[in-house]
């Protein structure tokens, strides 16, 4: 629960020093501006608060590694991801993102330190103990915020433990270790075909690189 408040305070403040025209700049999600990766943090920001007040009496179906599934890569079908850059359009001035994020996602950050571990809630059709669900959101916090700062090199990266802490729950979540020469971040961001491999990594992933990338949903 320490590294969901430490990767989560650490993204809403990457956030919060954006300049303006960052907003209008490519992330690391493929198709996305910033702008529109900041939207989708503010609906996960919701989801946090809705999941959390949301009990559940029976047995956890899920943990914080069998939460995440792997999926196909996106096709543009979905129409949540068709939502996003209209909605994070009609916000018209990045501050006014600014201000939601740091509204709504102040909320989650509190509702999180304040949330008894061992209670168990309902999202997805899932149940898990608050506990497990806030450690599988380290790994989103994590890989959006390198999504954040993807082209922004200056820019503060996450906190090294949570960038160790996803980079094991994504090698738990596929059952598979990247190499050791490989940093946290970049196993993550050629894990997740946020980054093309480089010949030298590929001829160390060996076998591995025929796997990826991983889609997590």
């Amino acid at each position: 629960m320490d590294l969901f408040s430490l990767s989560w305070a650490a993204l809403l403040a990457a956030v919060a020093d954006l300049p303006d025209e960052g907003f209008e700049r490519p992330s690391g999600c493929a198709g996305w501006l910033v702008r529109d990766l900041v939207c989708h943090l503010v609906i996960d920001a919701q989801d946090v608060l809705i999941t959390l007040a949301t009990p559940a009496e029976t047995e956890p179906t899920v943990d914080a590694t069998t939460y995440w599934r792997l999926v196909e890569p996106p096709t543009g079908a979905d129409p949540l991801d068709a939502l996003v850059p209209r909605l994070a359009a009609a916000y018209g001035e990045p501050r006014w993102l600014k201000f939601h994020l740091d509204d709504v996602g102040s909320a989650a950050g509190r509702a999180a330190r304040l949330a008894d571990p061992a209670v168990r809630v309902g999202t997805r059709d899932e149940v898990l103990t608050v506990a497990d669900y806030l450690s599988a959101y380290v790994l989103e916090w994590t890989l959006h915020h390198l999504d954040l700062i993807a082209h922004r090199p200056s820019a503060a990266e996450p906190p090294a433990e949570t960038l160790a802490a996803a980079r094991a729950s994504l090698e738990k979540i596929t059952g598979t270790p990247f190499p050791a020469s490989f940093p946290d971040t970049d196993a993550l961001r050629t894990g997740t075909g946020r980054r093309t491999p480089t010949d030298t990594e590929l001829a160390a992933l060996g076998d591995l690189a025929t796997k990826l990338p991983f889609v997590l949903g």
